[in-house]
């Protein structure tokens, strides 16, 4: 007698993302972000150099003033979020990101040109914490694998975005230019729209692990994160290992150009590759950190990722176009799973060291490490790539230090304390 064995049914996808509808809309809403600013900041220099006719010093000085005017829109937004309600302040930032880019259609004067770039970059900036905290709220324990689908299809939205910059430059005309300007600003106001059907998702401590009567009193004050040395060194270190942003997007094309015998269309196809793969392993790899304590393992192989792309970088100077491609490929493909294992670990460890009192402000000082890192990132690669291959093995070598510092630094302050959330384990479905 033969038995049949009938495996159970695959629940519809939107059971298989966090979140509930209000998380399925979030999602939904950073997609149509990342179309539009893929829109926008492909054509950004060119528009101010070809449509305002601004020199090449002018337009580093710009976006280098208003990185550096981003830098305070993550803490900034992160201290808000703890004072009103959520949903409010993510719409705020949406109807201002707007406004900005509107702006900019209104004049061809130098300064106000700066303003309004150094205005949008205070909200797009918040923006990154803001989706954060609202993920960890909404989709509670199983955070990990919600911004692991988060990245997924924000990592899609800025391709299709860049497909479309890329149609429009083609015809090159001053209207194209105003046309993606326009489309990035109307994709705010579209997020904005759907963010006002967006519940207020619960607040911190309702989705954390209830205190004991053993637990202290609480203070009458809130946490301060910029008198808390731990929580400070653990986003610098943090601001260390975002460097891969700046390594895949400015470093190796430079690189390619000045120090490989690899042809100059590598550097493109290299961020295809990245894209790619963050589309295809960010949601499966999200199983290997559904705890504090797995994210902070993480740390172990990060570092051992972070030596072989560095490594594999110097090798593709030593000659012949064949090394080369297969060199910075492979430095490519490891460095792609390194930032991806890195967002994993740094998204719940950030989590989890935040107090239930002021989880925005705290989420919103780590901020900081990617927009520092976004603003100095490039001046240092651009510094490592002069330098020649010898650098690369001492960055690797500052990176792999870093991960056993943050290691110690994060075991050490989670020991004495439970974990942010129950350790569960995010359902597979």
């Amino acid at each position: 007698m033969s038995h049949s064995t009938t495996r159970p049914a695959r629940p519809p996808l939107k059971d298989r993302i966090p979140g509930g509808t209000d998380g399925r809309r979030m999602l939904l809403i950073g997609f149509i972000d990342k179309c539009g600013t893929g829109l926008w900041s492909t054509a950004m220099a060119l528009y101010f150099t070809y449509v305002t006719g601004l020199g090449l010093g002018q337009v580093g000085l710009l976006i280098a003033v208003s990185g550096a005017a981003g830098i305070a829109g993550a803490p900034l937004g992160g201290r808000l979020a703890d004072r009103f309600p959520l949903v409010r302040v993510i719409i705020c930032t949406q109807l201002l990101r707007a406004a900005a880019l509107l702006a900019l259609l209104t004049t061809d004067n130098y300064p106000l040109l700066v303003l309004f770039s150094a205005v949008g970059a205070l909200p797009d900036r918040a923006t990154n914490v803001l989706t954060k905290l609202y993920a960890a709220r909404v989709a509670g324990p199983d955070r990990v694998r919600y911004q692991a689908i988060n990245r997924t299809t924000s990592n899609i939205g800025w391709t299709l975005g860049g497909l479309g910059a890329a149609a429009a430059l083609a015809v090159g005309s001053s209207t194209a230019f105003h046309l993606l300007l326009v489309g990035d600003a109307l994709s705010y106001l579209v997020m904005a729209a759907l963010t006002l059907r967006c519940a207020e998702p619960p607040a911190p401590a309702h989705s954390r692990v209830a205190a004991s009567s053993a637990d202290p009193a609480p203070t009458t004050r809130p946490s301060n994160p910029w008198r808390d040395r731990g929580f400070l060194a653990f986003t610098a270190g943090e601001a260390v290992f975002f460097l891969h942003d700046s390594i895949l997007q400015v470093a190796l094309p430079l690189w390619i150009v000045h120090a490989t015998d690899a042809p100059v269309g590598l550097a493109p196809l290299l961020l295809v590759i990245n894209s790619a793969l963050v589309v295809l392993f960010q949601v499966p790899l999200s199983r290997f950190g559904t705890t504090t304590d797995a994210a902070r393992r993480l740390l172990g192989p990060l570092a051992g990722l972070f030596a072989v792309g560095t490594l594999a970088v110097a090798v593709s100077a030593l000659g012949g176009p064949t090394l080369a491609i297969t060199a910075l490929i492979t430095a490519a493909v490891v460095l792609t799973f390194a930032e991806m294992i890195h967002t994993i670990a740094s998204w719940e460890i950030s989590v989890a060291l935040a107090p239930d009192d002021a989880q925005g402000a705290y989420l919103g000082v780590h901020g900081l490490a990617q927009s520092t890192q976004r603003f100095a990132g490039p001046l240092l690669m651009t510094g490592l790539v002069s330098a020649g291959p010898l650098a690369w093995p001492f960055l690797g070598a500052a990176l792999v230090a870093t991960t056993a510092v943050q290691n110690r630094l994060v075991r050490r302050r989670l020991a004495p304390s439970s974990l942010s959330v129950p350790k569960v384990t995010v359902s597979e479905h």
